[in-house]
């Protein structure tokens, strides 16, 4: 059982197709690949947000407090069964600063551990710590699967410092419905086509040559949760679908 653990600054960006490409030229130059994204391909990244039932965590969020949190599921591989690899993760944010503590299980151990606080056994002492926040979390929030959102990812390490990350996220897709790891992915897009997710993950100052590139693109930061993004439609589009039911005497 594997843990991982992430401190650091994300930074979001929207930007359209000319300007991704424009900026990949550059990003060759200073960037490697990740190790997934084989032959510079994508690769597909699967999540299941679970929160309470009148969406306590994604609400809050949304107020950008100081300190927030989230839990969710992620698996790299779709559709996932009993026996593949998950992670389980809190994500929270303090200040700006993203920190994000996460646990290796299979999909059946995560499922049963998120339902009955049952934990699969291991002798390493920080998975051990991770697992008791995990537990004060279920314990705080009375959560079930509320969103599946997945999407495909081009992702990039600096060359001279392996902190500092890259992502561009395409097809991002959401659903409230089939919520879990064992369906393929499938339903609405949150972003245009002709869109991608930019996400800066830094330990400390962004490159220069990076924050010289964005500017000449004129590529803006924004804010931006695909989680809060895909309530916000739900929300949009349960209000219009009550406005438009109609009681006739």
């Amino acid at each position: 059982m594997a843990i991982n653990s992430f401190k650091r600054k994300e930074i979001k960006f929207l930007l359209s197709v000319k300007q991704y490409k424009e900026l990949l030229g550059e990003i060759d130059k200073h960037m490697e690949p990740d190790k997934f994204c084989i032959d510079g391909r994508e690769y597909g990244v699967y999540n299941v947000y679970y929160d309470t039932e009148d969406s306590f965590l994604i609400r809050e969020s949304l107020a950008k407090p100081y300190f927030k949190e989230k839990l969710r599921l992620r698996s790299y591989f779709s559709p996932a069964s009993d026996e593949d690899t998950v992670f389980l993760e809190i994500k929270r944010k303090i200040g700006g600063i993203v920190t994000k503590r996460r646990v290796t299980m299979t999909l059946a151990e995560a499922e049963h551990y998120i339902a009955t606080g049952e934990k699969p056994h291991s002798e390493k002492y920080i998975t051990n710590q991770v697992f008791g926040e995990l537990d004060i979390f279920l314990q705080n929030y009375d959560v079930s699967p509320v969103q599946y959102i997945s999407y495909q990812r081009k992702a990039f390490f600096g060359r001279d410092n392996k902190d500092f990350r890259l992502t561009f996220d395409r097809a991002i897709t959401q659903r409230r419905c089939d919520l879990t790891l064992r369906e393929e992915s499938s339903g609405a897009q949150i972003i245009r086509p002709d869109q991608r997710l930019m996400e800066i993950k830094i330990t400390d100052a962004m490159p220069m040559w990076l924050s010289n590139k964005l500017s000449e693109l004129e590529i803006y930061k924004t804010s931006f949760s695909k989680y809060g993004k895909a309530y916000q439609s739900y929300v949009q589009e349960k209000i219009s679908n009550e406005r438009g039911v109609y009681i006739y005497a």
